[in-house]
């Protein structure tokens, strides 16, 4: 059952968003007598920075790195992936081996890049991932905070503070050490308040109770059989995507009960190239419904697959190159892999004729390739030259004014049996700027119309909405998704409404 959560709603606070004028009148109530929903939603975030990139580059521009970012003092120059944060692009730097630390930088103008803080700890990990989640004034626990893979579990970093983002736990989980690349290592995580999923390797998935997060605690742990050596891990509402780490297979996972992963019947599979035959892979990630493998075996490029189904997976496509795959990335219908000695785009319109975009260079161990807007960001993990392991890379001339779209909510549209104990995430095409979503960009609704007290949590392209008590039973609720941004600011053009029904007492 959900563990008890501080609630954070300041319930009197009103965002000044303008209701609308079938919205209803000053009393607060709608032309059906319900109360307003918004004057529940606590103030969104919003940005402290700029935003991304907004330079037009020219065709000679692209595909040519323009620019360095650099770590502090102790950076070891092994980089990752980026991520936006309230208008700032968010980078961690450190090695397997541990010790690291996280650097904003307004990339405004994206060849003179202007660092804006930094922090650091001596319980880093290298960051495969990471994940953002905000508790309001009435939590025990107000703030603003990031959830990383730290040297033997995870860590939890305090990052309401621009120039000084601080540590402020960290948990060793069982069973995980170093040094070992694979075998029992701690190799992601995904965020999903008041749980984190952590892939341990050969330790399997490690569930984490983080409802405070200065005191994190392990709740659970599932040990794969067969073995699976869990290098990814995806929350998506109800379900989890496991991918492994360098071999062939994945698995699809129930957890309607968070603290009690389930594998989905049909839900194993192997990831499989245009022949059939498995392929090895180093590391995945997801669009909602599809998923992408970068290949490791026999050359790079990506295997993709269609998950709509989490009960029977299909192959959707690939392309073979000749590098050797490391991270993954989607953007709006644009795939964006690290291939260890270069980096590729992709585009994936027709799925059985996967095209090549363009390329990017950087010396080193190129595993990564993350896009922000209209630059890309290359990052080596190994062999860098100084001062170099992450460059910014123009790969299109205009700055990106396309809105931001949903692929996917779960629980689906018109779902019925919906656990109580469910979280509903909406999956959109693009990294999504954290500090426009929040309870009020995200909304639930019971039928009745009024607002379902809950806290909201971003990693990439994934924002989810958790309750904080239990659903009700045999009740229909309506989920709203607008308001959220890209990392360029181009909002949703729509508001998404879904409903789901819960299971019968």
């Amino acid at each position: 059952m959900l563990p008890p959560l501080a609630l954070f709603f300041a319930l009197t606070a009103c965002t000044g968003k303008d209701p609308g004028p079938d919205s209803g009148g000053a009393d607060g109530t709608t032309d059906s007598g319900a109360v307003d929903a918004w004057q529940f939603w606590p103030e969104a975030p919003g940005l402290r920075g700029p935003g991304g990139p907004t330079t037009t580059f020219t065709e000679d521009q692209l595909w040519t790195n323009c620019a360095y970012l650099d770590g502090g003092d102790n950076d070891f120059n092994h980089h990752n992936l980026i991520v936006p944060y309230r208008g700032h692009l968010l980078m961690p730097w450190s090695p397997e081996f541990g010790t690291g630390g996280i650097s904003f930088f307004d990339v405004s103008d994206p060849c003179n890049p202007q660092k804006a803080g930094e922090g650091w700890t001596s319980d880093m990990r290298e960051s495969h991932a990471l994940g953002f989640f905000q508790l309001g004034p009435d939590s025990a626990h107000e703030g603003e905070y990031m959830v990383a893979t730290g040297l033997l579990g995870i860590i939890i970093w305090d990052v309401g503070d621009l120039e000084a983002p601080a540590q402020v736990s960290y948990l060793p989980l069982p069973d995980v050490f170093y040094p070992d690349a694979y075998t029992y290592v701690v190799l992601s995580v995904s965020v999903q308040y008041p749980w984190v999923y952590v892939a341990a390797a050969d330790n399997g998935i490690f569930v984490v109770d983080i409802s405070d997060p200065t005191a994190p605690v392990m709740a659970a742990q599932h040990v794969f059989e067969p073995a699976l050596r869990a290098g990814g891990v995806f929350a998506i509402g109800n379900l989890l995507m496991v991918s492994s780490a360098e071999q062939t297979e994945a698995v699809l996972m129930d957890i309607s009960i968070p603290d009690e992963p389930q594998p989905l019947p049909g839900g194993r599979f192997t990831v499989a190239d245009s022949t059939g035959e498995g392929k090895e892979f180093y590391h995945a990630n997801h669009a909602g419904d599809l998923a992408f493998f970068a290949r490791k075996q026999g050359g790079g490029g990506f295997m993709m697959y269609d998950i709509s189904d989490p009960t029977a997976p299909t192959y959707a496509g690939d392309i073979l190159t000749e590098g050797n795959g490391g991270y993954v990335f989607h953007d709006e219908g644009l795939v964006f892999v690290g291939e260890s000695s270069f980096s590729q785009v992709y585009d994936i319109a027709d799925p059985g004729d996967i095209q090549i975009v363009g390329r990017g260079d950087l010396t080193g161990d190129l595993d990564t390739l993350t896009p922000y807007g209209n630059v890309a960001i290359l990052s080596v993990d190994q062999d860098a030259d100084s001062g170099q392991a992450s460059a910014v890379m123009p790969w299109t001339t205009a700055p990106d004014t396309t809105p931001v779209h949903v692929r996917r909510v779960v629980p689906a549209d018109g779902e019925a049996g919906v656990a109580l104990t469910s979280r509903v995430a909406v999956v959109f095409d693009e990294m999504i700027e954290p500090g426009t979503v929040y309870p009020g960009s995200l909304r639930l609704l019971d039928a009745d119309g009024m607002p379902v007290p809950g806290v909201t949590s971003v990693q990439e392209g994934t924002a989810t909405y958790s309750p904080v008590d239990p659903l009700s039973p045999n009740t229909t609720y309506t989920f709203e998704v607008d308001q959220v941004t890209d990392v360029s600011g181009n909002a949703m053009d729509v508001t998404v409404t879904t409903s789901f029904s819960t299971v019968s007492g």
